[in-house]
Parts: C-alpha cells; sequence; structure tokens
C-alpha cells in the first residue's frame, strides 16, 4: 500500500482584486475649502465619531455602529451641512425689490385762516 499523493497547491498570490485599498481619513473642509484638513476620530467603544477641520475649527459630532468608516462621518457630515443650509434659506423672508421707489411723506399743511 503507497501513500496518498500529497496535492501541489500553490499558496495563493494576494491578488489586486482581494486586497482592500484603504480608505482616507482625511478630507477637504467645505466651509474654508483646505485639502485634508478635517480629520475623522472614531470612538467604537464609546459608539461616537468626532470630526475636526484643523483649519477652521469646525466641528461635527455622530453616534458609530461596528460597520461606520470614516468617509461615512465624512458623508454624514456634508449632509447634515446642506439640510441646515436649505433650512435657513428656509426661513428667511424675500428681500425688498428696489425697482420701486418708497412712498414719500405726505407733506403737512398747516392752516393760517388769520
Amino acid at each position: 500500500m503507497g501513500k496518498r499523493k500529497k496535492s501541489s497547491r500553490k499558496p495563493a498570490a494576494p491578488s489586486a482584486a482581494r486586497r482592500r485599498q484603504p480608505l482616507d481619513t482625511a478630507f477637504p473642509c467645505l466651509f474654508c475649502n483646505h485639502d485634508k484638513s478635517v480629520t475623522v476620530r472614531i470612538d467604537r467603544k464609546e459608539g461616537i465619531a468626532q470630526l475636526v477641520c484643523r483649519v477652521c475649527d469646525q466641528r461635527y459630532q455622530s453616534k458609530v455602529n461596528h460597520l461606520t468608516e470614516p468617509v461615512d462621518i465624512y458623508s454624514e457630515w456634508i449632509d447634515a451641512a446642506d439640510a441646515a443650509q436649505k433650512e435657513s434659506q428656509g426661513h428667511r423672508r424675500p428681500a425688498t425689490s428696489s425697482s420701486r421707489p418708497a412712498p414719500a411723506a405726505l407733506p403737512s399743511f398747516d392752516s393760517d385762516e388769520d
């Protein structure tokens, strides 16, 4: 009786398709437009993520779960900023038109019947 033949499988080389590309953790700021000035810190134990711009000190905080990545917090911040901008524009009254001149005050007439 002979031994079983050992398979001659070669170890799989790490292919580009299987390797995960790391996601960005530094992003451009919406308010000051500086590139890579916004950083996201995720505290999974506390369940909170903090987004901070190093230049203009803009801050955002959000709840996280085990699947949350820094890019998700950045996207939430963009959505929240857009919603706040739309809300603030919705409560404003439209500016008065300057195409018509303001009505002039009527002169007061004093009656002198002497």
